[in-house]
């Protein structure tokens, strides 16, 4: 067998380009053939590829924490079914929250690869799919227990030596609503898997298993060294921080996310102990999607140029007590898995500490989702469509913050097109902008969210996942917070019962705008033509002063709408005319006089 030292440096990079783009064709294929919006014009979903020893060597997002999450299910799959057991065409479907380090919609699949006889890898495709027959239609808020959130595949073979199981495909069918959809992106998915294998077979062809062996030996222990380089690069220390989900579902209690993260020389640590217990809604995270969350963030400071492999996230060690809200044990619901969207923020809100030059201020800290589903009038089929929006990053030392980009933690998310959404569901849509004054001020001005108002046409329920609406984000070096997440709802005025069709679990807490419509978080009702649904994210935080803002961005905000007038004057004292001009008297005298 050939050493990993003996394997020249071209073929090593000959193979690693080959595997990550074979991960790309995966995706290729996925989004090709799948049925759902929230898989082909979302991609709502994470591609990976591993050795027979389940190393990851390529993977293609998709959401990038869906990634880091199949990494935990296939180990955990490949042992609950047992190596030994599995055999040539098989595909394994895993959906058991605990192990699939999600909610039971993010369907994992995996299929071993054989190549004479011999198994050589893994392929995993986990993709978003509509419906598996949980207690609501759509989406899940307020689940109690994890048997509301619809059927569990704890690792079963849904096809064996290349046959579909069609006693498995028929359970998953009658438990669906929406059955020729779900299969359709079984499908899907199944066919990324074969082309994923079908390429790692090829690899091992061509260049030999040993040398293929070898050289992913090399490419993994680059890997490490790059990572660890990275961390070693990061001041030494320990960071806490704290941040609020504005609750679990079922009561209306802030529930608390305390992080601690520790950088020793090149060993990076991140502690969850000071989270709340687990909690009775589904908000509570399980451990696979937890190492995620810390993968997610030690890749960003490290090697966030870099493809990934399974070295890049060797030094991550991740503390979560059993029974923690971000270690979920059987039976919590975990349907809802937001907390560890926000997540993510608190523990660049810790390292901002030590190192705030790296870090930028908050994001708007949700992916800002709202779902419409019911029975569509032209066919009497019933529908689910999903969208996620766009949220304001934060500001950093050097720059703003990037406008209406979809959360850290969402990747190569997009939204779905105004004009594909409208053919797929009975709605139109009234706005789709940035959200004015939502950056949070600053000498570098945080990002803007967005605003998109759905009209509905027909009879029609939505629901809104949104979090982070009663807490605001944060600013760094003096920067102000962005604005909070919101759903402003319209209902028709002439309907008395109108606010009974709505059931609003969250609150957001702010008095009403000056036109009385009402201000929500999380919410599902039942909505009636001419009704409209206006979904507006939150804004990335400011960093610095904002009246060391160089008065000359501040008229370039206010032209283009990204800050209105009486912003300019309140939080960064510039008085912009009404010609455009900068009134620099008037603003001398506002900054003179703070």
């Amino acid at each position: 067998m050939a050493g990993a030292d003996e394997v020249d440096p071209a073929t090593v990079a000959v193979i690693r380009n080959y595997l990550n783009s074979a991960a790309t064709e995966m995706q290729r294929t996925l989004t090709r053939t799948a049925y759902n919006t929230i898989v082909y014009e979302i991609f709502d979903f994470g591609l990976s590829m591993y050795d027979a020893d389940l190393r990851l060597l390529a993977d293609s997002p998709g959401i990038s924490l869906f990634l880091g999450a199949n990494d935990f299910s296939v180990r955990k799959g490949v042992e609950h079914v047992g190596r030994e057991n599995l055999d040539p065409g098989d595909v394994v479907v895993l959906n058991y929250p605990y192990w699939n380090s999600s909610h039971t919609l993010d369907v994992c699949l995996f299929a071993p690869v054989f190549r004479d006889g011999e198994l050589i890898g893994y392929t995993a495709s986990r993709a978003h799919w509509l419906d598996l027959g949980a207690k609501d239609e759509g989406y899940v808020l307020d689940s109690t227990d994890m048997h509301q959130e619809g059927i569990i595949f704890p690792g079963t073979k849904v096809y064996k030596g290349g046959e579909p199981d069609e006693e498995i495909h028929d359970i998953i069918r009658f438990n669906s609503r929406i059955p020729d959809k779900v299969i359709g992106d079984l499908n899907a998915q199944i066919a990324a898997l074969r082309t994923g294998a079908d390429r790692l077979s090829e690899l091992h062809g061509k260049y030999g298993s040993d040398t293929v062996d070898a050289a992913l030996d090399r490419i993994v222990d680059h890997g490490e060294r790059q990572a660890r380089a990275g961390i070693a690069d990061l001041p030494d220390g320990t960071w806490s921080a704290v941040d609020y989900v504005d609750n679990d579902g079922v009561s209306d209690d802030p529930v608390r996310i305390g992080v601690e993260v520790t950088v020793d020389g090149d060993e990076f640590t991140v502690d969850f102990s000071d989270s709340s217990d687990a909690v009775a809604g589904p908000i509570n995270v399980p451990l696979g999607r937890t190492e995620a969350v810390c993968k997610f963030c030690l890749k960003t400071l490290t090697t966030p140029e870099e493809t990934s492999n399974d070295g890049h996230y060797r030094p991550v060690d991740v503390v979560a007590p059993e029974g923690n809200l971000f270690n979920a044990q059987y039976p919590s619901p975990t349907y809802t898995l937001w907390a560890s969207i926000l997540a993510v923020d608190v523990v660049f809100k810790a390292l901002a500490k030590g190192m705030p030059e790296r870090i930028p201020a908050s994001t708007g800290g949700d992916i800002a989702s709202v779902m419409l589903y019911g029975t569509d009038p032209e066919t009497g089929n019933r529908f689910v469509e999903a969208n996620n929006e766009g949220v304001g990053w934060g500001a950093t030392n050097e720059r703003d913050g990037p406008n209406a980009l979809m959360h850290y933690v969402q990747t190569m998310v997009r939204n779905i097109p105004v004009e594909v959404f409208e053919n797929k569901a009975p709605v139109e849509f009234d706005e789709l902008s940035l959200r004015q004054d939502s950056g949070g001020a600053g000498e570098h001005r945080g990002g803007l969210g967005i605003r998109r108002d759905y009209r509905l046409t027909h009879p029609t329920d939505v629901l809104a996942i949104i979090k982070k609406t009663r807490t605001e984000g944060w600013g760094l070096a003096g920067g102000d917070p962005g604005a909070k997440n919101v759903v402003v709802l319209d209902l028709d005025g002439s309907d008395p019962d109108a606010r009974d069709r709505v059931q609003v679990i969250t609150d957001n807490g702010d008095d009403y705008p000056d036109d009385g419509k009402e201000w929500v978080g999380m919410m599902r009702g039942s909505f009636e033509p001419g009704e409209v649904v206006s979904n507006r994210s939150g804004g990335g935080g400011g960093y610095g002063d904002p009246y060391d803002r160089d008065p000359e961005a501040v008229r370039e905000d206010v032209l283009d709408g990204y800050v209105s007038p009486g912003a300019a004057r309140e939080e960064y004292g510039v008085v912009v005319s009404e010609d455009g001009e900068i009134d620099r008297e008037a603003t001398a005298e506002l900054r003179a006089g703070r």
